[in-house]
């Protein structure tokens, strides 16, 4: 059986000064391009069946630069929808929310281009892009090229835990890959935030 490999995309402006990037589309900086070239060569290494990236420009120039080929945007590999926060930093929502925590307490709604969405939301989304990949995974390895949080939920989906889990998760630096596997039938985390 195959890996799931889950890329995150390469660093933007706002990744760098921790802004939330959720539909805002935020090109990759020269440092984003250039770790997103250097996952070339592991990727070359593997037997890839399937590529599903985040239609975001900035997954999909990750992708391209990595030297994917064939890949297939997937609207459910957007980044979390942050509503009313979007394009702000965690420090800028305690200022009006002391102790917001966004796995426990989730995002206000936002514009009509940010309405926002919940963690249940962003789950089942994910959940959906597991359906699709896991028959995949027989042939072959498969990779998914995506966001932060995104990638924490699909992970912690992955192994079958609810979605609150991601939190116990670190967050996967930009331009990383993970490696999600089975080990006698159970699923596990091979590697994690690997550059």
């Amino acid at each position: 059986m195959g890996e799931l490999i889950v890329i995150r995309h390469g660093q933007t402006e706002w990744s760098l000064s921790g802004r939330h990037a959720g539909r805002t589309d935020v090109p990759l900086t020269d440092a984003g391009e250039a770790a997103a070239k250097a996952l070339a060569p592991r990727l070359s290494q593997r037997r890839l069946v399937a590529v599903f990236s985040s239609p975001l420009n900035r997954a999909l120039r990750t992708a391209e630069l990595a030297g994917l080929t064939d890949v297939r945007p997937d609207p459910d590999l957007m980044e979390w929808d942050y509503g009313a926060y979007e394009g702000l930093t965690a420090g800028q929502i305690r200022e009006t929310r002391p102790g917001w925590d966004l796995w426990r307490d989730g995002v206000v709604t936002g514009d009509a281009d940010h309405p926002g969405e919940q963690l249940q939301q962003v789950a089942a989304r994910t959940d959906a892009v597991l359906d699709r990949i896991r028959p995949l995974l027989d042939d072959g390895d498969v990779a998914v090229v995506a966001h932060g949080h995104l990638a924490r939920v699909l992970t912690v989906r992955w192994l079958g835990l609810d979605a609150s889990a991601s939190r116990l998760l670190g967050h996967p630096h930009p331009g990383t890959l993970s490696f999600l596997a089975t080990e006698e039938g159970q699923p596990v985390i091979s590697a994690w935030n690997v550059p």
